[in-house]
């Protein structure tokens, strides 16, 4: 059995991160070697200030929201954190009840409970079997008391897409506000803040072939919510720091590319994700794919292989030349079961079996085929 890896490798993991794009990166390099601030008031502080200022007004018009609504971070990440927590600060005197789902990613659950921790109420919506969160259920969870509710536009793990729309107006209709994780749905499927109806908005650049380390936070204007980090002016006062001018540079040309290749970009990969699906069931026919069947991204499947110790195929599979995960990559190096997997009613010797296939534009057919006969191999290998 051939496991070197140091032959061509077949990337599978575009969930957990995209390569950045020749053409990102030649438009970020001038913003390198610009000496100005952007605070500055000098010649070459205004140059670099004309760049920021391109950069969110590009982002801004690829989500249909206004310019002075984008506000630059660190990630997906710091923007969900500060969603969350900025508008549980603000609001906190006035109401103290938190509702979420309970497949969200850590960066929106762990901000979550930290507020429970000081005494706040935090509701966690069940999904059904297929990651779906019930406007119901959202219904019935509401009171005068709620501040914010932050569900997902599109899982991370298994890529089932939420009725956002719909959530929204009902959270509304309660005077709550209304969070949504898009760091996985940006810049691969259309996504409008207007259509969403939603208040608060996270992204990453990193999701859709930009730069790592930047990302953004759309705030409806007119929003009530506490700034993020204390120091200058920067990001109208709502987030302290030098702003990271080659970083958002980027993620504007990035986020332009994705958009504009969007529906082509769609088809290319649903049209692989299809021949995966239809390649592995066939030739394993024990494995079932776990998320909506309908209502999907579709560049991630997540199969579950029942019986299968999940951990060992990903490490064969990755001395076999292929790269992808067993759920989402923040939690990658934990020992836990998947949070996402036991909420839509896995066990958790089910969820163990789980593997992440996500798709991006570099992929090929013949990488697909490749990939499935290996996987089939190994996995049948188990079974002797």
């Amino acid at each position: 059995m051939d496991t070197d890896i140091s032959r061509k490798r077949i990337y599978l993991d575009h969930a957990a991160t995209t390569m950045i794009r020749p053409e990102v990166r030649e438009v970020m390099l001038p913003a390198f070697s610009m000496p100005g601030n952007p605070s500055s008031v000098h010649k070459e502080g205004q140059q670099a200030r004309k760049l920021l200022e391109e950069a969110r007004k590009s982002i801004a018009a690829s989500l249909h929201a206004q310019n002075d609504e984008i506000f630059f971070t660190s990630g997906g990440t710091e923007s969900d954190n500060w969603a969350v927590k900025g508008v549980a600060d603000a609001l906190g005197s006035s109401k103290r009840h938190i509702i979420t789902s309970a497949i969200e990613h850590p960066a929106v659950l762990e901000s979550c409970r930290y507020f429970e921790q000081k005494g706040y109420s935090l509701t966690i919506l069940p999904v059904d079997r297929y990651g779906f969160v019930s406007p119901d259920s959202l219904a019935k969870a509401l009171t005068p008391d709620t501040a914010l509710v932050s569900i997902m536009l599109a899982n991370n793990e298994i890529g089932t897409l939420e009725p956002i729309t719909e959530l929204s107006a009902i959270a509304h209709q309660s005077g709550a506000l209304f969070h949504t994780d898009a760091v996985q749905a940006v810049g691969t499927i259309p996504v409008d803040v207007d259509d969403l109806g939603v208040d608060l908005l996270s992204f990453s650049a990193h999701k859709f072939h930009g730069p790592r380390g930047i990302g953004g936070l759309y705030i409806r204007k007119g929003t009530d919510i506490s700034s993020f980090m204390n120091g200058g002016a920067q990001e109208f006062t709502h987030r302290a720091g030098t702003e990271n001018l080659p970083g958002a540079v980027g993620m504007a040309k990035a986020l332009e590319l994705s958009v504009a290749e969007m529906k082509e970009t769609e088809t290319h990969i649903r049209n692989l994700r299809d021949l995966l699906i239809r390649s592995v069931c066939s030739a394993y026919t024990d494995a079932f794919v776990n998320g909506h069947p309908d209502t999907h991204l579709s560049g991630i499947v997540n199969f579950s292989f029942p019986e299968k110790d999940g951990e060992k195929l990903l490490l064969m599979l990755n001395l076999r030349g292929f790269a992808c995960s067993g759920g989402a990559a923040c939690s990658s190096r934990s020992s836990a079961v998947s949070h996402v997997l036991t909420a839509i009613g896995l066990s958790e010797k089910e969820a163990k079996s789980s593997l992440r296939i996500s798709l991006g534009r570099s992929n090929t057919e013949e990488e697909i085929r490749s990939f499935v006969s290996v996987l089939v191999e190994l996995l049948k290998s188990q079974d002797s």
